[in-house]
């Protein structure tokens, strides 16, 4: 009977232990509803307080900390989440839907919706984005004068940035942008806008390094993805662009003093109905800025417009150009392009033989290469 009475208060005891650590854990996590701090799922009433309530609460938490934004259409101004923050890692975890202004005179040239400034070890995951951006891009289009518009979502000086499972669809401006970040992983996103609309590049990167772009897929009126001066170990990989200008180095050199673009891989990547495939863009005028150890591997293109390539290597690239020239390289006479190196390259225009134009270039090709090298 003994026995049977330590071994029961043995087991109350365990069970007692139990739930303290099963406590202890839930506490370690803390978790802000945006709807608890007065957010309206309604996407008409503006929700920008409840937001940064929760976000302030989160970044002041001394343990690891989630915002959670459950499912509706929750309306939002232009809004900045700030750091530095106490907490080691904030997760924004998003089930619904943020949506900005209809009326794009509300956010104006104020250039950013949605900004992260000097946040470190943040993860995005999963919502989804509606810039409401038809408005200003009918503006623009027509010629009348009209505000800058806004980003969507920018990273301003951040480190070790995560978004998993985003979607961006219909920005006024750029859907993602960062600046001065530094480790950065994007897979699974989503970016949407009609080919008609202006300036709405997919993904900019510029200022920041180690930066990689996983299983995307980017329709929009500019640039996929365009990488600005001062990026280096950038790596991108099973993006599939179009519509869209392509993927897209530069402009560089635009100032004499510019930092350059280095340690560039994109691989694995379809293009479909784009103005260009993958290009270095620069202004024609003196800078010390550059662009160097870059390489463009295993694209398809189907009905893209002429290539511009310079300094890279362009290695297993097939498919159909919608102009008679598929591969263009346009160099300056003063600064030529060197060390392009073409390899295993068949491009097609109306299923016949395409042309190649060379202007102040050099370099070397191998393999197949289709249309007949002009390097």
């Amino acid at each position: 009977m003994e026995n049977k009475t330590s071994y029961n208060l043995l087991l109350l005891l365990a069970s007692l232990n139990l739930a303290f650590l099963f406590s202890s854990c839930s506490a370690s996590a803390s978790s802000f509803n945006v709807v608890s701090f007065g957010a309206k799922a309604d996407g008409k009433s503006d929700s920008t307080k409840a937001f940064l309530d929760a976000w302030a609460q989160a970044c002041g938490s001394a343990t690891a900390a989630t915002v959670y934004v459950p499912k509706g259409r929750f309306l939002l101004r232009n809004s900045v989440f700030a750091g530095q923050c106490k907490s080691t890692k904030i997760t924004v975890r998003i089930d619904g839907t943020l949506v900005a202004p209809s009326d794009y005179n509300v956010i104006g040239n104020s250039k950013y919706w949605l900004l992260f400034q000097q946040v470190n070890t943040v993860t995005i995951n999963g919502g989804i984005l509606d810039g409401q951006g038809t408005g200003l891009w009918a503006c623009k289009n027509s010629g009348k004068s009209c505000p800058g518009g806004a980003t969507s979502i920018s990273f301003m000086n951040s480190n070790n940035i995560v978004i998993n499972g985003l979607t961006s669809q219909n920005s006024q401006l750029y859907h993602i942008v960062f600046n001065g970040c530094n480790n950065v992983k994007m897979q699974g996103v989503r970016i949407s806008a009609s080919r008609t609309s202006p300036n709405t590049d997919g993904i900019h990167v510029q200022l920041s390094t180690s930066v990689s772009i996983y299983n995307t897929r980017i329709a929009t009126g500019d640039d996929c993805v365009s990488v600005g001066p001062g990026t280096a170990n950038l790596w991108i990989e099973n993006v599939q662009c179009g519509p869209g200008h392509g993927i897209s180095i530069g402009s560089l050199g635009k100032h004499l003093e510019e930092p350059g673009v280095q340690n560039v891989t994109v691989k694995t990547t379809t293009f479909t109905g784009t103005q260009n495939g993958v290009r270095i863009k620069s202004w024609g005028r003196p800078s010390n800025g550059f662009a160097r150890n870059i390489l463009f591997q295993h694209a398809v293109m189907s009905n893209v417009s002429g290539v511009k390539i310079s300094d890279v290597t362009y290695q297993d690239i097939h498919g159909s150009s919608a102009t008679a020239v598929a591969v263009k390289f346009d160099c300056s006479s003063e600064y030529p392009c060197s060390r392009i190196r073409m390899e295993n390259v068949k491009l097609t225009y109306n299923n016949q033989v395409a042309s190649a134009s060379c202007s102040h270039a050099d370099g070397t090709s191998s393999g197949l290469v289709q249309p007949t090298s002009c390097l």
